[in-house]
Order: structure tokens, then C-alpha cells, then sequence
């Protein structure tokens, strides 16, 4: 059997699978953020329950193919380690390590919605905005550990005319105007709040749009304007022809719907079938994900 885990910033679900690819036991834990001691006795516990003898990890945070080290500020107990490498030594047991966004894309290229297809842009509108390249069952992972990475890098520019007829926002990475910041659950509420002055939850606003309430409908549509010509350009830089959808914001289904559509009217050639569609592995993808990267 093989333990995997999809680790968070707030839990840490790990599960056995049985050779078949089935999962036969499964415990969700709070994630020990502060406590590296901590975090290895999660998995030192479950692989003795378990008797498993292999282990792979899907992390939230950046993991550096070539040397291994994550940078993940959400668990700084992780940050900065030679994750495999020192679980590796921690548990005896051979240890793989991918980024939680990849293991995501990666399960869903293989068992979800992107099987059948050769190259998958998964992306997760969730927090925050994330990603990832599948190419015929092989995540790209980029030098760093940064591909499929497209939140980032200045997008949206104020206007010296009229600089506050954009939405600029500061964005984590410590740069201004990234799609992180408009196009996460927490990005669809600072749009809402710029077009109407409200500050209304995501889950609010995607219900009120659906339900046809014109100030929720016009955050969404314009939501997806602005994604929606980005990914069109990430689909023809890649060649990807599916765009599995995970994060929170995959459950609703109108403004996936819409921005499918945007996305597609901004393709150069013509689409018949969604391109931009929700994720089907659910919470189980990260898992997933980790197991088939594993081999």
C-alpha cells in the first residue's frame, strides 16, 4: 500500500491506497504549522496504522524539482526543508514530494475531467489563484517549481489618467495588479466592493448572480472578462484543450459556465464543446494526484 497526503495550510488529509488505486483508510488531521516534530508524527502515524511502504505528499507551496526545497509560507515548518529528503530520513520509507496544484491537474489529466486529453491547464480558483501543465501524464514543473504558475506578475495597470479606474490591488507575491488578486474567491469580492461598494462574500455573490441580482451579475461578468482573455492566451502559449476548474470557486457552476464562455470567444480557433469546466475528483484530487505521481 501507499500513504499520501494533500497537506494544507489548515489540515492535512492523508489517505492508504491499495495497489488498485483505492482508497482503504483515511484520517484528516489540523495541520501542525509551527511544529516540524509534529508534522512528522502525522505521518509516522499513519504508516504505522497503515504498514504502508511508500509515501507522497501534495504541499500547498512551491517545490523546486532540482533541489527539492519548498517554500510554502503558510506552514512555516515546512518552509525552506528538503521536504522528501527529511521526511525521507524521518520515516525510513522512499517519499515523493509535488506542489498541491500539480498533484490536482495531474489527477484530474489522469482519472477526471482532462483524461483523454494530451496537455491540461488546471487551475484553482480558490484563496488564492493556482495552477498547472500536465503534458501526457507528466507534470512541467518549470525551473523552480513555478510552472503553470499563472496568478502572477503585473497584469492590470492604472491609468495615468484616471489610476483609479482599474482594480489595482496589492498582491502577496509583493507586487501590484496580479491576477491573483482579482480572480480567487477573495479577488471576486475586492471587484464587488470596487463596482459597488459592498463587501459581500463570494458564495453570496455567485448565488446572487445565478438568482439574476444585476450587482452580483455584473461583479461576475466582469470577473470573467478579465480571466477570461488570459487563459485564452495560456491555452494557445501551450496548446492545452481542457482547463479542469478546482477551489472553492469550481462550485459555482454559472460562473464557470460564463467564463468557459469568455474564454472560449477570445479562443483563435473555434470550440464546440467546454474548455473551462469543473474538476471531477473533488476533495480526493490532491490525494489522487499524489499517487499517480508516485508511478
Amino acid at each position: 500500500m501507499r500513504l499520501c497526503a494533500d497537506v494544507g495550510g489548515s489540515f492535512i488529509d492523508i489517505a492508504a491506497f491499495d495497489d488498485d488505486a483505492r482508497i482503504v483508510w483515511r484520517r484528516k488531521t489540523p495541520t501542525p504549522v509551527d511544529d516540524w516534530a509534529g508534522f512528522v508524527a502525522v505521518f509516522r502515524d499513519a504508516a504505522q496504522a497503515t504498514a504502508c511502504g511508500r509515501v507522497g505528499v501534495a504541499t500547498a507551496g512551491l517545490v523546486d524539482p532540482a533541489s527539492g526545497v519548498v517554500a510554502s509560507a503558510n506552514i512555516p515548518c515546512i518552509d525552506g526543508r528538503r521536504l522528501a529528503h527529511d521526511l525521507r530520513g524521518a520515516l525510513a520509507l522512499p517519499v515523493l514530494v509535488v506542489n498541491d496544484a500539480d498533484a490536482f491537474v495531474l489527477a484530474e489529466a489522469t482519472l477526471g475531467a482532462g483524461r483523454g486529453h494530451d496537455r491540461v491547464f488546471g487551475i484553482i480558483l480558490g484563496t488564492g489563484v493556482g495552477g498547472g501543465l500536465v503534458e501526457r501524464g507528466r507534470i512541467v514543473s518549470g525551473a523552480g517549481g513555478i510552472g503553470g504558475e499563472w496568478g502572477h506578475g503585473q497584469m492590470i495597470h492604472a491609468s495615468p489618467v484616471a489610476p483609479d479606474a482599474m482594480p489595482v490591488f496589492a498582491c502577496g507575491c509583493g507586487r501590484q495588479g496580479c491576477l491573483d488578486t482579482i480572480g480567487s474567491a477573495r479577488g471576486l469580492e475586492r471587484l464587488h466592493q470596487f463596482l459597488h461598494g459592498v463587501d459581500v462574500d463570494s458564495i453570496a455573490i455567485t448565488r446572487g448572480a445565478e438568482a439574476g441580482e444585476a450587482q452580483a451579475a455584473a461583479t461576475v461578468a466582469w470577473f470573467c472578462d478579465l480571466l477570461g482573455g488570459p487563459i485564452a492566451m495560456l491555452l494557445h502559449a501551450v496548446s492545452a484543450t481542457i482547463v479542469p476548474v478546482g477551489g472553492g470557486l469550481a462550485n459555482a457552476t454559472g460562473l464557470i459556465a460564463a467564463l468557459d464562455a469568455r474564454v472560449r470567444a477570445n479562443l483563435l480557433t473555434p470550440v464546440a464543446t467546454p474548455v473551462v469546466v469543473p474538476g471531477m475528483l473533488g476533495d480526493e484530487a490532491g490525494l489522487i494526484g499524489a499517487f499517480v505521481a508516485g508511478g
